[in-house]
């Protein structure tokens, strides 16, 4: 009996909004960066046979960003225009609240959830945490995803903070953070990506703490 991951790739809101709309651009990896990983991660599923589930948010009229209707609302045309198993719009930080991508999983026997596109921080960490709730292994594809910078009444974090601490915390505990040639490289051999645990990852920050 085969243990391959049974995996789907879910491509996270990757829409013009990011890149001319109100929240541009994705600074983190730099979108001329990970828009290219992204589609290579689509092609490369689509011909190793994984899945492809692309989801868009949709915001009701007048909202600020993602109108349903209007231009930064809609995938972008590279993304739109590749070939995907499954579409999903929801109107929540994670794919799976309001939406059919749990039976979808159930129904298509997937174990393993493969999240790229926007924001690390945001629904890309919403739909990591749910489906590793759910008991599905999660990976997370940590160049082809970004970050934008914040500033709010809490501090302030560089876009490139938010992602590398967020992808840290994902490799503790809820996902294994590969590379998006890491990640083909084990879909082509048929293998799981591993994460780490909370305990070791804390033991080495101590470790690298103490030696500073």
């Amino acid at each position: 009996m085969s243990t391959s991951p049974r995996r789907a790739l879910i491509v996270i809101d990757v829409q013009n909004e990011y890149f001319d709309g109100g929240l541009l651009p994705i600074e983190y990896p730099p979108v001329a960066q990970s828009l290219p990983r992204i589609l290579q991660a689509m092609d490369g599923a689509h011909a190793a046979g994984v899945k492809v589930v692309v989801v868009q948010h949709h915001a009701p009229k007048g909202a600020p960003v993602f109108q349903a209707d209007a231009h930064n609302g809609q995938l972008h045309p590279e993304v739109a225009r590749r070939h995907r198993d499954h579409l999903i719009t929801k109107a929540t930080p994670s794919a799976f609240t309001g939406t059919d991508l749990a039976q979808w999983i159930a129904d298509n026997g997937i174990d393993t959830l493969s999240v790229i596109g926007y924001m690390t921080h945001n629904c890309d960490a919403s739909t990591v945490f749910e489906a590793m709730h759910r008991g599905l292994a999660v990976e997370f594809l940590a160049d082809a995803t970004g970050a934008l910078p914040y500033e709010n009444a809490a501090g302030y974090a560089s876009a490139a903070e938010i992602h590398r601490v967020f992808s840290v915390v994902f490799q503790s505990n809820f996902a294994a953070v590969a590379s998006t040639e890491g990640w083909l490289a084990a879909v082509r051999d048929g293998q799981a990506l591993a994460k780490d645990n909370v305990v070791v990852s804390n033991q080495r920050g101590r470790a690298r703490a103490a030696r500073a």
